[in-house]
């Protein structure tokens, strides 16, 4: 990627331009020391002056009032801020107009900024100062005073902290009194621009000590220097004001989107052109119009352009599915194998790959604004999105209808979370959604809630970016100084001490700091470095064969079959993870015998022994609820037992488990073994050397005798009626069988 830039042959100012700021894609404002308010399309390169200001009033600064508020008058919409040398902010309209002119600090005012939702505005002085002022400009407060003049300042992402210039620090102050500051030194040199990200949350700052990391251009117009750069609303064009009185435009060319194989890069404006490297074809797709957003995968190419959307098939370049889209800056397309999304500053649209609408979500103060691949992740039957608000939220949406999942509850977290990722195979039923927190530990959850609340089990820690496969729910992650794959996430559900055995690990040094997962293609996973550059790493490719054989179980094709498939690959592969793998499948899935080869593969023996326990049982239902047991789910293998009629086998589990007051509880309300489970509890007691204290144990225990041979008596009588009622509904079921 780099930028293409322009410069008229002659400026259009008599002298340096200082602030620039774009109002639409395609029409851009500049101020200039000449006192004259220029209107610039960069496009067809036309200007237009749009007023003269007084010929004291020098300009520094301008931001334009943010688009797209809710319930926001359009005449407020189309208006700028104007910080100028005399000590005042101007509100101006976009015909030019100055509404309003407010002394605002002592000496010049050098920045001024609107907050995202358009209801305060913070300036900074010369003076020292900080200070908030409500929308019609009046002053709400002093944020800041302190002897140094402060230079630039920025409002936090979500308006609730301000960032602003101390001379070689940067200070971030919350408006909330008596709230923690941070302060840092960022520069060895003074600071005289700053810039709050308010779609990855990154900080930029700019000083005297010229120091940056990298970059993707290197550009030396005749220019003279540039005092401020402002990027478009759809973030593929740049414009800079420049001290000759010129105004450079840059445009954004060389993107690369890679998919399989092809290779697609924007080589103009309008043009990009398609690489297939295996036969070496190359097409060129031309747009109408400037593309803004693309995205390659899944088989399709959605190209946003300003006032179009176009759907290619990678089976057919040239006729490709165009409809017209309501708003032209599209800052996000997400694709699943059967819809994409498309997010703009109205909201979220789904569409099916033939251009139909199929759903548009909404949820309590959405801001599409700030949404980003981070922050929101699509699948075939469901979307995801966390909410800015509350970071802790995610909204859980179904895919076709747009409305939330289930109750309508959304997921919460005991902490802010970062990065949020839906797996793509799989059942509906099965969906899982990965997340990262702000403590950088990896959850993993169902989407649907199963019972009263949802169960979210950590998989890892110091993890800084996730990744779904595209064809395999297997989650792949750079974890500290490592490379992490967990071939089968599902484990911690079905034997959590397992999950250690199902990953693949990879030491992720070469990867540079703060590395980011692009995509997990196949067995391809590529991965962005910090300075921008693209890394290609292969994973072994077993692990998604298994995949394929549990998803043919999962649908109901040839199951046995397809468990004797597992089990070849493993016995061919010989690899210790590959197994642990299918065990955990296995378990999932409750097919004991594949799940006692596995373990015995991997040597976990006591676990065989358990399973070879389980097949024992006499009933389906108190073998389920052991298998259940073995995944460590107590309460739903209680609930299974009660609702079958086994009341003692829950009693029992609960006695094995030492939940001695719920065994009471059960024997108390079914007026059955309470002087089994006093036996027990007397016998486990004694063992210890321990007296009872329980008073509710003492309660029941009074007058009654423990007598083991009845207790023996009564367990085996269980053990009897529970081989009738099996052997019952055997032939029951045997008998519906012959006749149909």
């Amino acid at each position: 990627m780099r930028l293409k830039t322009s410069l008229l042959k002659e400026p259009k100012h008599k002298d340096l331009v200082s602030c620039v700021g774009w109002t639409t894609a395609d029409e851009l404002y500049s101020c200039s020391d000449d006192h004259q308010i220029m209107k610039w399309n960069p496009v067809t390169s036309e200007t237009t002056r749009v007023v003269k200001l007084p010929d004291d009033v020098y300009p520094l600064d301008l931001h334009w009032f943010p688009r797209g508020i809710g319930g926001k008058k359009q005449s407020q919409a189309e208006s700028f801020v104007l910080t100028s040398s005399d000590g005042k902010f101007h509100l101006i309209s976009k015909l030019g107009r100055v509404e309003k002119s407010v002394e605002a600090h002592c000496g010049a005012v050098l920045a001024g900024r609107w907050n995202y939702e358009g209801t305060a505005l913070v300036t900074a002085g010369e003076d020292g100062q900080v200070k908030i002022w409500s929308k019609s400009g009046m002053l709400r407060s002093t944020l800041a005073q302190q002897g140094t003049p402060v230079y630039s300042v920025s409002w936090a992402p979500d308006s609730d902290k301000v960032l602003y210039t101390s001379g070689k620090q940067l200070i971030i102050k919350p408006l909330q009194p008596n709230a923690k500051i941070l302060q840092w030194k960022a520069h060895d040199g003074l600071i005289l621009k700053t810039d709050w990200n308010s779609v990855n949350d990154l900080i930029l700052s700019a000083g005297e000590d010229c120091r940056y990391k990298w970059s993707y251009a290197l550009e030396k117009p005749s220019t003279g220097s540039i005092f401020a750069i402002s990027w478009s609303i759809d973030g593929t064009q740049l414009a800079g004001a420049c001290g000759n009185g010129q105004v450079i435009f840059a445009h954004v060319v060389e993107q690369h989107w890679e998919w399989k194989n092809f290779q697609i890069t924007l080589i103009k404006r309008r043009t990009m052109k398609v690489h297939n490297v295996i036969n070496d074809a190359v097409d060129l797709l031309e747009f109408r119009d400037r593309v803004i957003k693309a995205s390659l995968s899944c088989g399709y190419l959605v190209v946003s352009t300003s006032l179009q959307c176009y759907v290619f098939s990678t089976k057919n370049w040239n006729t490709p599915l165009i409809f017209d889209l309501k708003e032209g800056t599209v800052s996000l397309i997400l694709q699943a194998e059967r819809h994409f999304l498309l997010v703009d500053g109205g909201g979220l649209y789904l569409y099916s790959y033939e251009g139909r609408l199929i759903s548009s979500p909404k949820y309590p103060g959405m801001r599409t604004d700030i949404l980003n691949a981070q922050t929101v992740s699509l699948s075939n039957d469901t979307l995801a999105v966390k909410d800015k608000a509350d970071e802790k939220v995610i909204y859980i949406f179904e895919a076709l209808s747009g409305k939330p999942l289930g109750d309508g509850k959304p997921l919460t977290h005991k902490t802010e979370i970062v990065e949020i990722a839906l797996d793509q195979k799989g059942l509906t039923s099965e969906r899982k959604i990965a997340f990262i927190d702000k403590n950088r530990d990896l959850f993993i959850t169902s989407v649907k809630r199963f019972g009263k609340e949802q169960k979210i089990v950590k998989i890892g820690t110091m993890v800084q970016s996730l990744a779904w496969n595209d064809t395999s729910n297997i989650l792949c992650g750079i974890q500290d100084s490592r490379f992490t794959v967990w071939y089968y996430p599902n484990t911690v559900y079905v034997d959590k001490d397992l999950l250690p055995k199902t990953l693949y690990e990879k030491d992720a040094s070469e990867f540079s700091k703060s590395p980011q997962i692009v995509s997990f293609v196949g067995n391809q996973v590529t991965i962005r470095r910090a300075d921008g550059s693209l890394v290609h790493l292969h994973i072994p490719p077993y692990a998604a064969i298994l995949h394929g054989y549990y998803a043919a179980i999962l649908h109901g094709y040839v199951g046995a079959a397809r468990w004797q498939d597992g089990v070849r690959l493993c016995r061919f592969v010989k690899d210790q993870t590959l197994w642990a793998c299918l065990a955990a499948m296995a378990v999932a899935h409750k097919d004991m015998t594949t799940a006692e080869i596995a373990y015995a593969a991997i040597g976990e023996i006591d676990k065989v022994q358990y399973i070879n326990s389980i097949k024992d049982l006499p009933s389906k239902e108190s073998r389920l609820a052991h298998m259940l047991l073995f995944s460590g789910n107590t309460q739903e293998a209680e609930t299974l037992l009660l609702q079958s009629g086994l009341v003692y086998q829950a009693i029992q589990v609960n006695i094995n488990l030492y939940n001695w007051e719920r065994a009471l509880e059960l024997a108390v309300k079914h007026r059955t073994h309470v002087d089994t489970v006093l036996a027990y509890r007397q016998k486990f007691l004694g063992d210890f050397g321990k007296k009872e204290t329980n008073q509710r144990f003492l309660q029941y225990a009074e007058g009654l005798e423990v007598d083991w041979n009845k207790i023996k008596a009564k367990i085996e009588m269980e053990i009897a009626k529970e081989r009738e009622r099996a052997a019952a509904s055997a032939a029951v079921r045997t008998s519906v069988t012959v006749q149909q």
